[in-house]
């Protein structure tokens, strides 16, 4: 029996992806479909448009790129970024096939932790630029200062916006926020 593997990894129920250099060279239906986006529109961008900030492009890229190139395999939960903007959680496990130089050559598998769609528009396109700023590195645990020095803004700033959020979307407390945020 001949196994078609073009069509194997095209109709995959999770999000495969290869990349060169960091850089989307193959990617499937699935994929796509998490992402918000055409495979072909995918082909040939950065992944850095599917992380909510280039800050966690860049970190995320040097720590996984460190265990890809020592045990060549890697596996974390995280949030990251669909094309229409909306942050969601997915589990992300990459392989690498150059662990000299680790991310010459990858494969990336994609799995929507929280598959619910919500049934309004996304609590995200209500947020204004720097709300949507301080709201994303906040998803991503960092703390008030780290924020701050992310965005190159006083702590107080910070406070100010997580404050107005917090208010705003009539949350309890940060963690409170951040979950009404990624529900949607």
């Amino acid at each position: 029996m001949d196994v078609d593997y073009r069509e194997a990894f095209e109709n995959a129920p999770v999000g495969l992806a290869v990349g060169r250099n960091r850089m989307i060279v193959a990617g499937n239906h699935e994929f796509a479909r998490i992402f918000r986006g055409s495979i072909a529109a995918m082909i040939g961008e950065s992944f850095e448009r599917l992380y909510p900030t280039q800050t966690d492009y860049e970190e995320t890229g040097a720590r996984v790129g460190e265990r890809l190139a020592s045990e060549r395999s890697y596996t974390d939960d995280r949030v990251m970024r669909r094309l229409d903007g909306d942050l969601f959680w997915v589990r992300v496990s990459g392989f690498t096939y150059t662990p000299e130089h680790a991310h010459a050559h990858t494969l990336w598998v994609f799995s929507e932790l929280n598959r619910a769609q919500p049934s309004s528009p996304s609590l995200r396109t209500t947020l204004t630029p720097r709300e949507r700023d301080i709201a994303t590195l906040l998803i991503d645990g960092k703390t008030g200062k780290e924020v701050a020095k992310a965005l190159d803004i006083s702590p107080r700033t910070v406070d100010i916006y997580r404050a107005r959020l917090l208010r705003k979307y009539n949350a309890k407390n940060t963690q409170a926020l951040v979950e009404l945020l990624l529900r949607g």
